[in-house]
């Protein structure tokens, strides 16, 4: 086994591992969707993780991208972000952070820790707590003069 061989073999071994730990059955699909997202931390629509995922080997649906995506969200592997009413993104960091998005590129980058402070002038509703916020600041290129 060559070491670029050896090397996927474990990195394919942590993504099963994590994604049962995630209560995840690990397909080869959501493998391989995983593998693409985690790679390292970025920010992802669901059509770039398809192509991204894509690249090599037998392709993936689009259906099983989207549904994959939706279903590592909600098991807490990764972050869903709603930056706007058409664009969802994924976020493989899960620690809670906040965004700058610019919608003319569609980049999306971390804010940095602590770098925006919140304060809530009322409490939440009675009956409730706030489980965590989110900001995204919406940012645009400043034209050259």
């Amino acid at each position: 086994m060559t070491p670029n061989e050896l090397q996927q073999t474990e990195q394919r071994k942590r993504i099963v591992q994590l994604l049962r730990r995630h209560g995840i059955s690990p397909t080869v699909q959501r493998i391989k969707i995983a593998s693409t997202i985690l790679e390292r931390p970025q920010h992802l629509s669901a059509d770039q993780v398809l192509a991204l995922t894509n690249e090599s080997g037998r392709p993936v649906s689009k259906a099983t991208v989207y549904n994959s995506l939706g279903l590592f969200a909600r098991k807490g592997l990764i972050r869903e972000l709603f930056v706007d009413h058409e664009r969802t993104f994924y976020d493989s960091s899960t620690h809670p952070h906040h965004h700058y998005y610019d919608p003319e590129t569609q980049e999306i980058r971390d804010v940095e820790e602590g770098a925006i402070q919140l304060e809530m002038g009322a409490p939440a509703p009675e009956g409730f707590e706030i489980s965590g916020v989110e900001v995204v600041v919406h940012v645009r290129r400043i034209p050259a003069t």
